[in-house]
C-alpha cells in the first residue's frame, strides 16, 4: 500500500505538534485534523462548517450520547499553534482537534495513518520527529513557515521513501 502526501501530512503535523509539546495523543489528533483541513481547502472547503460547538458529535464513526455530547460542547475552544488555529474539545482528559462533526483521536490517527505503514510507522515516526526537529522553533511555530520549509520541499520524496520502507519489509 502506497503512502501519499495525506498520510506525510499528517505525521509531520503531529510531529510538529508533539516536539512544540503536545502529548502524544493531542499531537497525532491535530496531525490528523491538519491533514484532513489541508485536504479540504485543497478542494475549496466545501462541506466545512463555522466555528461553532458541534450538534452532534461522531468518535470513530459512532454518534456519542446526549450527556458526552453536552461535556464535549461545554470544553469547545479554539486552540492555537503558533500562529495556526484549530478548533478542540476535550474528551476523556484530553485536547483532541475537530473538523464540523468529527473528532480526530489518536484511533483515528491509527486507522488512518499508521496502518498505511504496514508495521513500520515508529520507524517513520523517528524519522519525522528527526526532520521537524531540525527546524527553528518560529519555523514550527508558523503555519506557513512549516507548510513551505518542513512539508512542502519534501512531501513527494518521503512519500516515495516511505512506500518503499514498506515494500522492503
Amino acid at each position: 500500500m502506497a503512502v501519499g502526501r495525506f498520510q506525510v501530512m499528517a505525521t509531520l503535523q503531529a510531529a510538529r505538534a508533539y516536539v512544540l509539546g503536545k502529548p502524544l495523543n493531542s499531537a497525532k489528533s491535530f496531525g490528523l485534523n491538519r491533514a484532513i483541513f489541508y485536504a479540504a481547502a485543497k478542494k475549496g472547503f466545501k462541506e466545512m462548517k463555522g466555528a461553532k460547538p458541534p450538534s452532534e458529535v461522531y468518535i470513530a464513526k459512532k454518534l456519542i450520547s446526549d450527556e458526552k455530547l453536552k461535556k464535549i460542547q461545554e470544553t469547545f475552544k479554539i486552540e492555537e499553534i503558533g500562529d495556526e488555529l484549530a478548533y478542540a474539545v476535550e474528551f476523556d482528559g484530553t485536547t483532541y482537534y475537530t473538523i464540523g462533526n468529527e473528532i480526530q483521536t489518536e484511533e483515528d490517527f491509527e486507522k488512518q495513518i499508521e496502518h498505511r505503514f504496514e508495521g513500520n510507522f515508529n520507524k517513520v515516526w523517528r524519522e519525522a520527529i528527526k526532520i521537524v526537529s531540525n527546524y527553528d522553533k518560529g519555523v514550527l511555530l508558523s503555519q506557513r513557515y512549516f507548510y513551505e520549509t518542513v512539508y512542502k520541499p519534501r512531501r513527494d520524496e518521503l512519500a516515495i521513501s516511505w512506500s518503499k520502507l514498506i515494500l522492503e519489509e
